[in-house]
């Protein structure tokens, strides 16, 4: 039986989404946003070590670790045997959802719209990512989407920082938010791990008010 996204990700609202370049960050990386009090953690499969990098993390402990932009079924099987416990992608694709429900594993699709949002209910799913969240509108399409639809949770990602978080997690409709500010390219090049924390602990400390 498939898991539900709220029991992974255990009552977190705070979605970190990491693009991390090498596997020798994924520690150190893991470390960080466990101690900034990050629960869980986006590893999008856009890079090389993608794969290698959420294994690491998913074996640091610590952290309930996904894996994003999953474009095909196959993605989703390698990152499900590397130890995602949930799996977010982009858009809306009928394969990839079904070989995550065959897995076992929550999956997350992205939507921009009505339609995609009515795919989305009769694959029998009621969490998806609205994606990107701020070049679409933010919180007035958000709202405009979820009024039709009163059971779907949403987690919007795309443009979001720290200061417009909170505005989204008022919203009733939301589980949680995805985000890139608080482990961005330049921290991770940098190896600025405790700016990490920093920025993860500031994070977590807003979603809570």
């Amino acid at each position: 039986m498939t898991a539900d996204l709220p029991s992974v990700l255990a009552g977190a609202r705070l979605l970190p989404v990491l693009t991390v370049p090498s596997t020798a960050t994924a520690g150190p990386l893991a470390d960080a946003l466990a101690a900034g009090g990050a629960r869980s953690a986006e590893v999008t499969f856009r890079t090389p070590d993608a794969e290698q990098v959420l294994k690491t993390m998913a074996a640091h402990g610590g952290l309930t670790v996904g894996a994003g932009t999953v474009l095909t079924p196959e993605q989703a099987e390698r990152a499900v045997a590397a130890g995602a416990r949930f799996v977010v992608s982009p858009g809306f694709d009928d394969e990839v959802v079904a070989k995550c429900r065959e897995l076992g594993v929550p999956v997350v699709p992205g939507i921009a719209t009505a339609t995609e949002l009515m795919r989305a209910l009769r694959a029998g799913l009621d969490t998806v990512k609205l994606f990107p969240a701020e070049p679409l509108g933010g919180l007035r399409t958000l709202r405009a989407l979820a009024a039709p639809f009163p059971g779907m949770r949403f987690v919007p990602t795309g443009g979001i920082d720290a200061y417009r978080m909170a505005a989204y997690l008022a919203d009733p409709a939301v589980l949680a938010v995805g985000g890139s500010w608080m482990a961005t390219a330049d921290h991770l090049r940098r190896g600025d791990y405790e700016e990490i924390r920093r920025l993860t602990a500031d994070a977590v400390e807003r979603s809570r008010t």
